[in-house]
């Protein structure tokens, strides 16, 4: 059941946020695309992985980039890390595929981990001022909990993983748009909210 819409008085980020919820839908589709394509090549390599991954972290941490430039409020700071994050690993994995799967998991470990970290801190800061911070949680525990698998067990291979970024990437996709839908939501219906 949905919990009632916020009222006015939101912290500004969120309005501004609320303004911008397109971002938020492109990142969860661009996840779902990788996602999407990972489990229909069943047959990926490493390289192919790598390649595709790349692509996918510079298309998200563009888009976390340009909200944070963008955006409005104190804490947009937190998205120009995670886009920089993001298009710094997705630069490494992209440019050099030819690395062993040790690296490109470490890789993929370390940028969700700390993505994860970056949306559980704003899921509990405004649990109380958005209408559903457990999407944005979850999504947050679903990147740290993979990341840091990842990131301790890399020797497990990129091929036998696949399936699990595969499942991941389109779970977080999902959560993505779940969250950027309620945004649009309060945005609807606070239509008279600032835009930052």
């Amino acid at each position: 059941m949905n919990r009632p819409v916020p009222p006015l008085g939101l912290p500004p980020i969120l309005m501004g946020l609320s303004a911008h919820w397109g971002w938020l839908i492109a990142r969860g589709i661009a996840a779902i695309v990788f996602g999407v394509l990972a489990f229909s090549l069943p047959g990926l390599t490493v390289l192919t992985l790598a390649i595709v991954w790349g692509a996918y972290a510079i298309v998200d941490g563009a888009f976390a980039l340009i909200y944070g430039a963008r955006g409005g409020g104190r804490r947009r700071w937190t998205y120009v890390i995670i886009g920089l994050i993001g298009v710094i690993a997705g630069l490494v994995a992209f440019f050099w595929p030819g690395e062993t799967a040790i690296v490109l998991v470490m890789i993929i470990g370390v940028w969700a981990f700390f993505t994860g970290i970056f949306e559980i801190v704003y899921a509990i800061q405004y649990r109380h001022a958005i209408a559903h911070p457990w999407a944005v949680g979850i999504s947050g525990l679903l990147s740290a909990t993979v990341g840091f698998f990842f990131a301790m067990f890399p020797g497990a291979g990129a091929l036998s993983l696949i399936w699990v970024i595969a499942a991941y990437a389109v779970l977080y996709g999902l959560l993505m748009i779940i969250a950027a839908l309620q945004l649009r939501r309060w945005r609807n219906a606070h239509p008279s909210a600032p835009v930052k």
